[in-house]
């Protein structure tokens, strides 16, 4: 783990087109698995839609980790939302507490937007998420993911 110069020194701000490159090559240092043009062009999108709340954590100009997010509105039963549709943070700076930062930034930026409730989803043997989610006071909700594979 590298550690950090200073708590201080990481920099929380809204994700930007140039940062795409640094966050991918986070995205694909934690799933080991090369994102695709279809995901690229999906992220670039996404930090350009008014909805969407993307905060990238930075120290000296350098992407540790990064949270897409986005206000969901008449989905589901819900009037409005939250929803995180992506997270991480590069392995080596893991465990510094730049998650939670993240999260806290996200969760002020909702409640400043006047939302009070979000959701993600999380693989059940996704153990480190999951317990990462629990620590920032996630929770089992309400809703049920469904799956089916078209054929």
């Amino acid at each position: 783990m590298a550690p950090l110069t200073s708590p201080k020194s990481i920099k929380i701000r809204k994700m930007r087109i140039r940062d795409l490159p640094q966050v991918i090559a986070i995205q694909e240092t934690i799933t080991r698995t090369p994102i695709g043009p279809q995901k690229k062009s999906f992220l670039r999108e996404h930090i350009q839609k008014e909805n969407s709340l993307d905060l990238v954590a930075l120290e000296k100009n350098r992407v540790l980790g990064y949270i897409i997010s986005e206000v969901l509105t008449n989905s589901f039963g819900l009037d409005q939302g939250g929803w995180i549709e992506n997270f991480g943070i590069h392995p080596r700076y893991m465990g510094q507490g730049i998650g939670r930062t993240l999260a806290a930034h996200l969760f002020a930026a909702y409640k400043q937007k006047g939302i009070l409730e979000i959701y993600t989803s999380v693989r059940w043997d996704s153990v480190d998420l999951l317990s990462f989610f629990k620590s920032i006071g996630f929770d089992r909700s309400d809703f049920i993911n469904l799956y089916k594979k078209v054929e």
